[in-house]
């Protein structure tokens, strides 16, 4: 009788929920809902219904969906297969999306049907697609595309008792790809040992907040990214093993955000600053007091102004920092009491914590190094690349021998951020390396310009990009959409900014000369600012 060796699997994520008995709900828009004993029969059906198709172990389902339930057992039952669970962008153009189905080696697509134009367009082209399996609202598949199976009826036919198999902890799980860089978006991949690392890690790092960010059994999660993008921040996966009560909205709407997160009672979302802004601003959210919210934002750099706009609704927004290649939180803006006690000034000192990056996580090892790979002084001022080492980063990218080299030079993964370390071991971002302005042997931060011109009354958004100039090879250029046009003048603004170069905050020679005013920005597939796309449309500017 061989004691049992436990292997870090993401069934094993399921059996908390099972002991607890959890009474919580499971909830889809205003359209569903239902316990964690029939979330359990469904991922069973769904791994029964998946096994007798064919799929197993090495094999890859894709999903395209928006954030629902049928995501949430995705999440569970393809990898408890031992498949992989690709997650595809669906905000990608078709030759991406066509791209990253092929290079997976995605066989079974489960397809929401509000999708079907996209498909169809592209579908010549998907020659390793075998199958199709419709996802729909009403459970009705419609005829314009030939489908293997309905989801509902697949899972109706499917075993609620199906015995998901044990295999080694080392199995790809999930993939997903990355286009933040120029060229072929990357695949990239974590096992199932890494999302239960990075799970229980999370839980861990969470339980020792004092002041902000803390978690309990009768939290309420509802998430405001996509599914598709880096696990969704794992929380589905620790809301799951958790036992907590889960909202999914579907297709993301402002007012039914709002509607959902006062109706079900949510404690605790995730979304980057545009989400954040959308919501606050949504008619139904006008004088809304949120009950102490919990809103973790990454992505982009959080403004100190909308930072104040969602704590004066009793919103306890905060920051936390990763990437997708990070699965992906290395750090957690928690404010620590040594650091804000006896402050004359620590409401603001609290307020300044909550925008930084955050300090590193258990077991999140994290450096500022320079070319060489060597750290600078740790005198809160020296700046380098942030480099990370966790249990559970990607260990490279899918068929990519050439990046995955780049990004774990020097057994460090790179993260191409600039950032510095403060006293209390907070992150500050400078910025992305390829978003750093270098004018005239000076760097220039657009993440700190952004943040000090955010907090001019009359901005929406900006955004600060480096554009050509033959006398100091770079300048900046300051993209902002006002709140009512014609509300502020370039000459506003720089005066606005030349109040916090008097004070010393940034440098006289920082200042924009150049300034825009347009209607909106330009975001990437997950609701960042796409600083390629407005370098590519406003870089020439002169």
């Amino acid at each position: 009788m061989a004691p049992y060796a436990f292997p870090l699997l993401i069934k094993q994520l399921l059996v908390t929920p099972i002991a607890q008995r959890s009474r919580k709900e499971i909830v889809y828009r205003d359209q569903l809902r239902f316990d964690y004993p029939t979330l359990v029969a469904r991922i069973g059906r769904l791994g029964s219904a998946l096994h007798r198709m064919g799929v197993g172990h090495g094999s890859t389902v894709a999903v395209l969906d928006w954030d629902s339930h049928r995501y949430l057992e995705s999440y569970f039952g393809i990898p408890m297969l031992g498949a992989t669970l690709m997650k595809a962008n669906i905000r990608l153009s078709p030759e991406q999306l066509v791209y990253t189905l092929e290079h997976s080696g995605a066989e079974t697509v489960l397809l929401n049907i509000d999708f079907i134009p996209l498909i169809k367009e592209i579908r010549g082209r998907l020659r390793r697609v075998k199958r199709f399996i419709c996802l729909t609202d009403d459970g009705i598949a419609p005829a314009t595309l030939e489908w293997a199976a309905e989801y509902e009826e697949m899972l109706a036919a499917g075993d609620p008792a199906y015995e998901f198999p044990e295999f080694d902890e080392n199995t790809r799980a999930t993939l997903f790809y990355t286009t933040g860089t120029t060229g072929l978006p990357k695949g990239v991949y974590f096992s199932h040992r890494q999302l239960v690392l990075h799970c229980l890690t999370v839980l861990a790092s969470v339980a020792q907040a004092g002041e902000n960010g803390r978690f309990s059994r009768n939290d309420v999660y509802m998430p405001l990214t996509p599914m598709f993008h880096a696990h969704a921040w794992g929380y589905p996966y620790i809301a799951t093993l958790c036992g907590w009560k889960q909202v999914y909205p579907g297709r993301y709407e402002p007012s039914l955000l709002v509607k959902l997160a006062k109706s079900e009672g949510a404690t605790f979302s995730h979304c980057v600053p545009t989400v954040l802004d959308m919501v606050l601003s949504a008619p139904e959210a006008h004088d809304a007091d949120f009950g102490g919210w919990k809103i973790l934002i990454g992505g982009s750099a959080l403004s100190r102004t909308l930072c104040k706009r969602a704590l004066d609704r009793n919103i306890d927004v905060y920051c936390g920092y990763g990437m997708s290649e990070s699965c992906p939180l290395l750090t957690l803006a928690q404010i620590k009491t040594d650091s804000v006690e006896g402050l004359d000034d620590r409401e603001d000192r609290e307020l300044d914590i909550r925008i930084t990056a955050g300090m590193p996580i258990l077991l999140s090892q994290m450096r500022i190094v320079d070319d060489s790979m060597t750290s600078p002084p740790s005198d809160g001022v020296a700046v380098g690349e942030v480099v990370a080492r966790t249990p559970y980063l990607t260990q490279g990218y899918l068929n990519n021998s050439d990046a995955s080299a780049t990004l774990w030079r020097g057994g460090w993964m790179h993260t191409g951020d600039i950032g510095r370390f403060d006293k209390d071991g907070y992150l500050h971002l400078v910025d992305r390396q390829k978003d750093v302005i270098k004018s005239g042997g000076e760097w220039i931060s657009s993440i700190e310009l952004e943040n000090l011109i955010g907090q001019h009354p009359s901005v929406r958004e900006v955004a600060v990009i480096g554009v050509t100039d033959t006398k100091w090879g770079e300048r900046p250029l300051a993209l902002v959409v006002l709140k009512t046009p014609g509300g502020a003048r370039a000459e506003d603004l720089k005066a606005h900014l030349k109040t916090f170069a008097k004070a010393g905050t940034i440098s006289p020679y920082a200042v924009p000369d150049r300034w825009m005013f347009i209607g909106k920005l330009d975001k990437t597939s997950v609701g960042k600012i796409d600083k390629k796309r407005l370098r590519e449309r406003y870089g020439d500017d002169t």
